[in-house]
Parts: structure tokens; C-alpha cells; sequence
């Protein structure tokens, strides 16, 4: 089959993140259709995830493409570049205060930045209530998508924007995630200036973070007054079940991490004990590195689907430079085959590179920084 056109081509994105919605919003600019499916039965269904901070030279940069990048100023949060390095007394070692004028990394919620990008679309975009079984058909086209509810859909090009569990890769790649030995638990800490005035005076307008070499604490001011904090482990990834506990048992999950972390003063331990609500388990998982795959006119992938790392604050960035670039050979090509020749033969070198620097990054997450270097990451997969 020939390729077809990218004005033409029925062109589907798996996944409205960040990435996927990007990349629709881009080809929308450019004349292109394009179809976003996403597995949520809405748009609020689920909690979007922290805050992020987007670069001026890839997330940034992808914004100023999509003309979406004074909305995304009028969000971010400036002050939300402060950063602290603590040690596990609550001393701090090591403080970075942003300029008034500093923007090269601003901070914004996930969910605010997807709502930006949802309503830059044009009416009836993104089908919810999608989830994705697998794809199917030839290499050359046209590929069928199978929906979990029994319904398929007929595409030219299918974009694997789908995450760190992509449905879209095995179409293209036989690699799975692999466990790192490092898991997160999220804990969320509501109305903070008042129900949580000592964890917010701690944690600051940005960032705070602490590790003794085999745990860590990382804080993370959100908007409307919110504090996530991960803690993060070296451990198996079943060992809450493992421990005979339950996802649901807060106090029992407490208890053993309180003795995990007996050694930290209270004022960090208010991080694991006083949060509102439960803990979310968040293992984390890594693609193989370097991961590429044959290149197919039908079926290319972006962010984690094809290029999952450690968070260490890149992942949201890549993932819509990505899409930015693909979106942009697109447009600029003759073909949908010569437009994914363009978009990997970039995509793929750049996100080795970056992970054979972040392969390690989980077990960098732990370690004790007595220098007071600042150790930046971002939000978990989910």
C-alpha cells in the first residue's frame, strides 16, 4: 500500500497526556486531522498527577509551537523553581531561590496543563471511553485498532502516545518495562497553610528533598494549596502485599514506614505520617536501553511508550518535543512514511542518549548529597 498524504491519512494518537495531546494540537494548526483516544471515560475521571516542570528548550519550545504559550505562562508557577536540599534532620544543605524573572523551568499542575491543551482542540478531538486491547493489521496499512469494548477503528497511522504500558508498542517492539528496584509512595497533603503550616513552611514555594542513601523524601508544592510528597525506597515491587498488607491499609503501610525511616527527625517524618488520605503505590519501571525498533510507515510511538526513564524531570519534556517534532514532519512531508523517517531518525538517537544517562537514575534518587547538590526529578509514571 502507499503511504498516503498526512492531510489525507486518517491518523489516530493513542493517549491524551501531555505528549498526545501536543502533538493533535499541532497537526490541528497545520490543517491535519487527527483523532485523539484515550481510555478515561472523561475528562476529570482521574486525577492528573503533580506538577511538572516544563523547559524552555523542549516543553516550552513544543508550547510556543502549538501558539499555547502565554496560556501556559498565565498557569505556571514561577516561584515554583525554588528547590531545597535537606538532610534527614531538616537542615538544609543546599537552597536555590529563582530570579524574579526566571522562566527556564517553571512549574505547572498536570492537570492544568492538560486542560489547556484539551480546550486548544478542535470539538469532538479525543473519543473518551477508549481504552485500547491492541493494534492490529499490516506493516503497510491500513492498521485496525481494537478497543477493549469490542469496536476497532481503521487508521493510516497510529501514534503510540499511551505511556509507560503502551498498547500501541507491541506493534513495533517486543520490550517491556522492567522494574528498577525503586518504588514510590505518593502522599497528598491538602489546605497545607492551615491544616499543614510546619510541612509548608519546610517544603517552601518549590521543592524540598532529602536522602540518606537507601530512602528519600521529595516534596512538591502544587497549586490551590496542596503538597504531594513521594517517598521513595529501594524494594521489591509486590512488597506491600508481600508485607501482608493492603493498598487500602494506610495505618498498616504507616507503621512500616515509619520504621524505615526511624532514624529522620519529626519534622521530616510529618511527610509520611500526617498525610490526608492514603498512600498511592507507584513502582518504577524502565524501558530497556537503548530502545528502537524497524521502522513502519503505520506505527510510531512517543514519551514513555517509547522512550520510558527514571523521573528525574525530563520525561513530560521529551515526551512533547517529541510530539512536537513529529507533528512538524507531517507537516512537511509528502508522505506519512517519509514523515516518521524524519520524525525517528531524531527521536530515536535523542532518547537514547538521554537514557543511558538516566539508566541508572532510580538508585540516584536515593543518594545522600552531603555537598548540597540539588538532585531534580519529576512526578512518577503511572
Amino acid at each position: 500500500m502507499n503511504s498516503p498524504a498526512p492531510a489525507t491519512a486518517r491518523i489516530g494518537i493513542i493517549g491524551a497526556g501531555p505528549g498526545g495531546l501536543t502533538c493533535a494540537r499541532i497537526l490541528q494548526q497545520h490543517g491535519i486531522p487527527v483523532t485523539v483516544y484515550d481510555r478515561d471515560p472523561h475528562p476529570e475521571a482521574r486525577n492528573q498527577g503533580g506538577t511538572l516542570d516544563l523547559h524552555a528548550d523542549d516543553g516550552q519550545l513544543a508550547l510556543r509551537e502549538a501558539g499555547l504559550i502565554d496560556g501556559f505562562f498565565r498557569l505556571a508557577r514561577p516561584e515554583g523553581q525554588e528547590m531545597r536540599h535537606l538532610d534527614p534532620t531538616g537542615s538544609i544543605l543546599s537552597h536555590h531561590v529563582p530570579a524574579e524573572d526566571e522562566l527556564f523551568k517553571p512549574e505547572s499542575d498536570r492537570g492544568q496543563l492538560r486542560d489547556l491543551l484539551l480546550n486548544s482542540l478542535e470539538p469532538g478531538t479525543v473519543r473518551w471511553d477508549h481504552a485500547v486491547e491492541k493494534v492490529g493489521g499490516p506493516a503497510d496499512g491500513p492498521r485496525r485498532v481494537h478497543f477493549l469494548d469490542g469496536t476497532t477503528v481503521e487508521t493510516d497511522l497510529v501514534i503510540g502516545a499511551d505511556g509507560a504500558f503502551s498498547r500501541v508498542r507491541p506493534a513495533v517492539s517486543p520490550a517491556a518495562p522492567q522494574y528498577t528496584g525503586v518504588g514510590f509512595l505518593e502522599a497528598w497533603f491538602q489546605d497545607v497553610e492551615n491544616a499543614h503550616p510546619d510541612l509548608a513552611a519546610l517544603v517552601g514555594q518549590g521543592s524540598a528533598t532529602a536522602a540518606d542513601g537507601d530512602r528519600a523524601l521529595f516534596a512538591q508544592r502544587n497549586s490551590g494549596d496542596h503538597i504531594r510528597v513521594y517517598i521513595i525506597q529501594r524494594l521489591p515491587a509486590d512488597w506491600i502485599t508481600a508485607s501482608g498488607l493492603s493498598a487500602d491499609d494506610t495505618a498498616g503501610i504507616r507503621a512500616r514506614l515509619l520504621d524505615a525511616f526511624s532514624g529522620w527527625s519529626p519534622p521530616m517524618l510529618q511527610m509520611i505520617n500526617d498525610n490526608d488520605g492514603p498512600y498511592v503505590d507507584r513502582p518504577l519501571f524502565a524501558l530497556p536501553v537503548p530502545h528502537a525498533w524497524e521502522q513502519t510507515p503505520t506505527v510510531t510511538l512517543l514519551g514513555d511508550a517509547a522512550h520510558l526513564m527514571p523521573p528525574l524531570g525530563v520525561g513530560a519534556n521529551l515526551a512533547m518535543l517529541d510530539a512536537c517534532e513529529l507533528a512538524l514532519a507531517l507537516a512537511g512531508s509528502t508522505t506519512v512514511g517519509d514523515a516518521i523517517a524524519t520524525y525517528e531518525k531524531t527521536m530515536l538517537p535523542r532518547s537514547a542518549d538521554a537514557a543511558r544517562i538516566l539508566e541508572n537514575g532510580a538508585e540516584a534518587l536515593l543518594e545522600r548529597h552531603d555537598s548540597g547538590e540539588i538532585a531534580v526529578f519529576g512526578p512518577p509514571q503511572r
